[in-house]
């Protein structure tokens, strides 16, 4: 019973020292209630890791845009474009639409 006693006064010791106090609360203010607080960084930096993923997709965008139009400023790509993606066809021409099973079961869950 003796030792028990020693022992937690032991442990409240440090604790009636003003500045060890006062260190713990300063600690504790600065990682959860300040305005620059740990917490509030940590969450604006997965905004930024979010932000630079997104920038990262966009700039890989906007590369598959300007190979696009490269290929459309000729004549020869821009029928070539309209034939594949708006089905236009030439007058006195027949064009046939061959699709894959798997394209036909996706349309219809759709």
């Amino acid at each position: 019973m003796i030792k028990k006693s020693n022992l937690f006064l032991k442990l409240l010791k440090p604790f009636k020292n003003i500045y060890f106090i006062i260190l713990i609360v300063y600690i504790v203010w600065m990682v959860v209630f300040d305005a620059n607080s740990w917490l509030i960084h940590s969450d604006l930096n997965d905004d930024i890791e979010a932000l630079n993923s997104k920038i990262e997709f966009y700039n890989g965008e906007i590369e598959n845009d300007k190979k696009e139009i490269n290929t459309l400023n000729s004549t020869d790509g821009i029928e070539k474009y309209a034939r594949e993606h708006y089905k236009m066809k030439k007058e006195n021409e027949v064009v046939y639409i061959i699709e894959d099973a798997d394209s036909l079961k996706i349309k219809k869950n759709e």
